[in-house]
């Protein structure tokens, strides 16, 4: 077990090493204006249309970071939820936007109203930010999708926009949406929970591209610099599975 973890760690470590100098690369060249060009995502590109149709109604749009919490192991996906939370929080205080965020778990409560108010404060209306803008609605996932449901079922959302974690849980929340008619961009990591999201959502991010969501949203050159390199990445892993493939043909031929 020691030499198969020292071999796993050894690849790992070679592999970082690889990737490091093409990120800085790529950052440096991002930074020059001279590259990062990143493939369309449309869900993450009707967002704006979403907050802007807010903003024209004056009705609320609906964010939901998902039902896991931070410190545990849905830790990544409710961060990503929380950095799609941090532009949008942003978009709707420049256009005074009311925004209803839903959450599942207790940790997330006190970061998603951060978000909020450090958004009011950054646009000059810090006395816009209201706590009461994100909602606690329950620690049980099934508990959690009955809340939302309510939520969608009862206010005038223009859109709703639903990124972390989920599991079979959002299928009920998935078809109240759908049924509602309101506009649902989602994103989730669970392949299970991915056949119920196609059924109901007019957008969806698949798995990375919901932890791409900084990227797309903030433009910081070192996040999609970051980005490239894992796609050049992809592209060396390719070639190798291909010559070796190839090699192994050959040699037993």
């Amino acid at each position: 077990m020691d030499e198969i973890g020292l071999s796993a760690g050894t690849v790992a470590l070679v592999l970082l090493l690889l990737v490091f100098p093409a990120l800085v690369f790529l950052t440096s060249k991002v930074r020059a204006g001279k590259s990062g060009n990143l493939r369309q995502i449309s869900g993450l590109e009707d967002l704006p249309v979403s907050v802007g149709r807010s903003a024209e109604t004056g009705q609320p749009l609906h964010v939901s970071v998902g039902v896991g919490g931070v410190g545990g192991l849905s830790t990544a996906e409710t961060w990503a939820g929380l950095t799609l939370l941090t532009q949008l929080a942003d978009e709707a205080a420049s256009c005074d936007t009311p925004l209803i965020v839903t959450v599942a778990d207790p940790t997330v409560v006190p970061i998603a109203q951060d978000i909020l108010r450090r958004a009011s404060i950054r646009h000059g209306n810090p006395d816009g930010y209201d706590p009461t803008q994100v909602r606690f609605i329950a620690p049980i996932p099934m508990a959690y999708a009955a809340g939302v449901s309510g939520v969608l079922e009862r206010e005038p959302l223009t859109g709703s926009v639903m990124v972390g974690s989920f599991g079979d849980e959002y299928l009920l929340m998935g078809q109240t949406g759908a049924r509602r008619s309101v506009h649902q961009v989602v994103g989730t990591s669970d392949p299970a929970t991915l056949a119920q999201v196609y059924a109901s959502a007019d957008d969806t991010l698949i798995g990375e591209e919901m932890f791409a969501t900084g990227a797309y949203t903030r433009k910081l050159p070192i996040q999609i610099g970051s980005l490239l390199a894992e796609d050049w990445g992809r592209w060396a892993v390719a070639a190798v599975i291909v010559v070796l493939a190839i090699w192994k043909i050959l040699t037993r031929a």
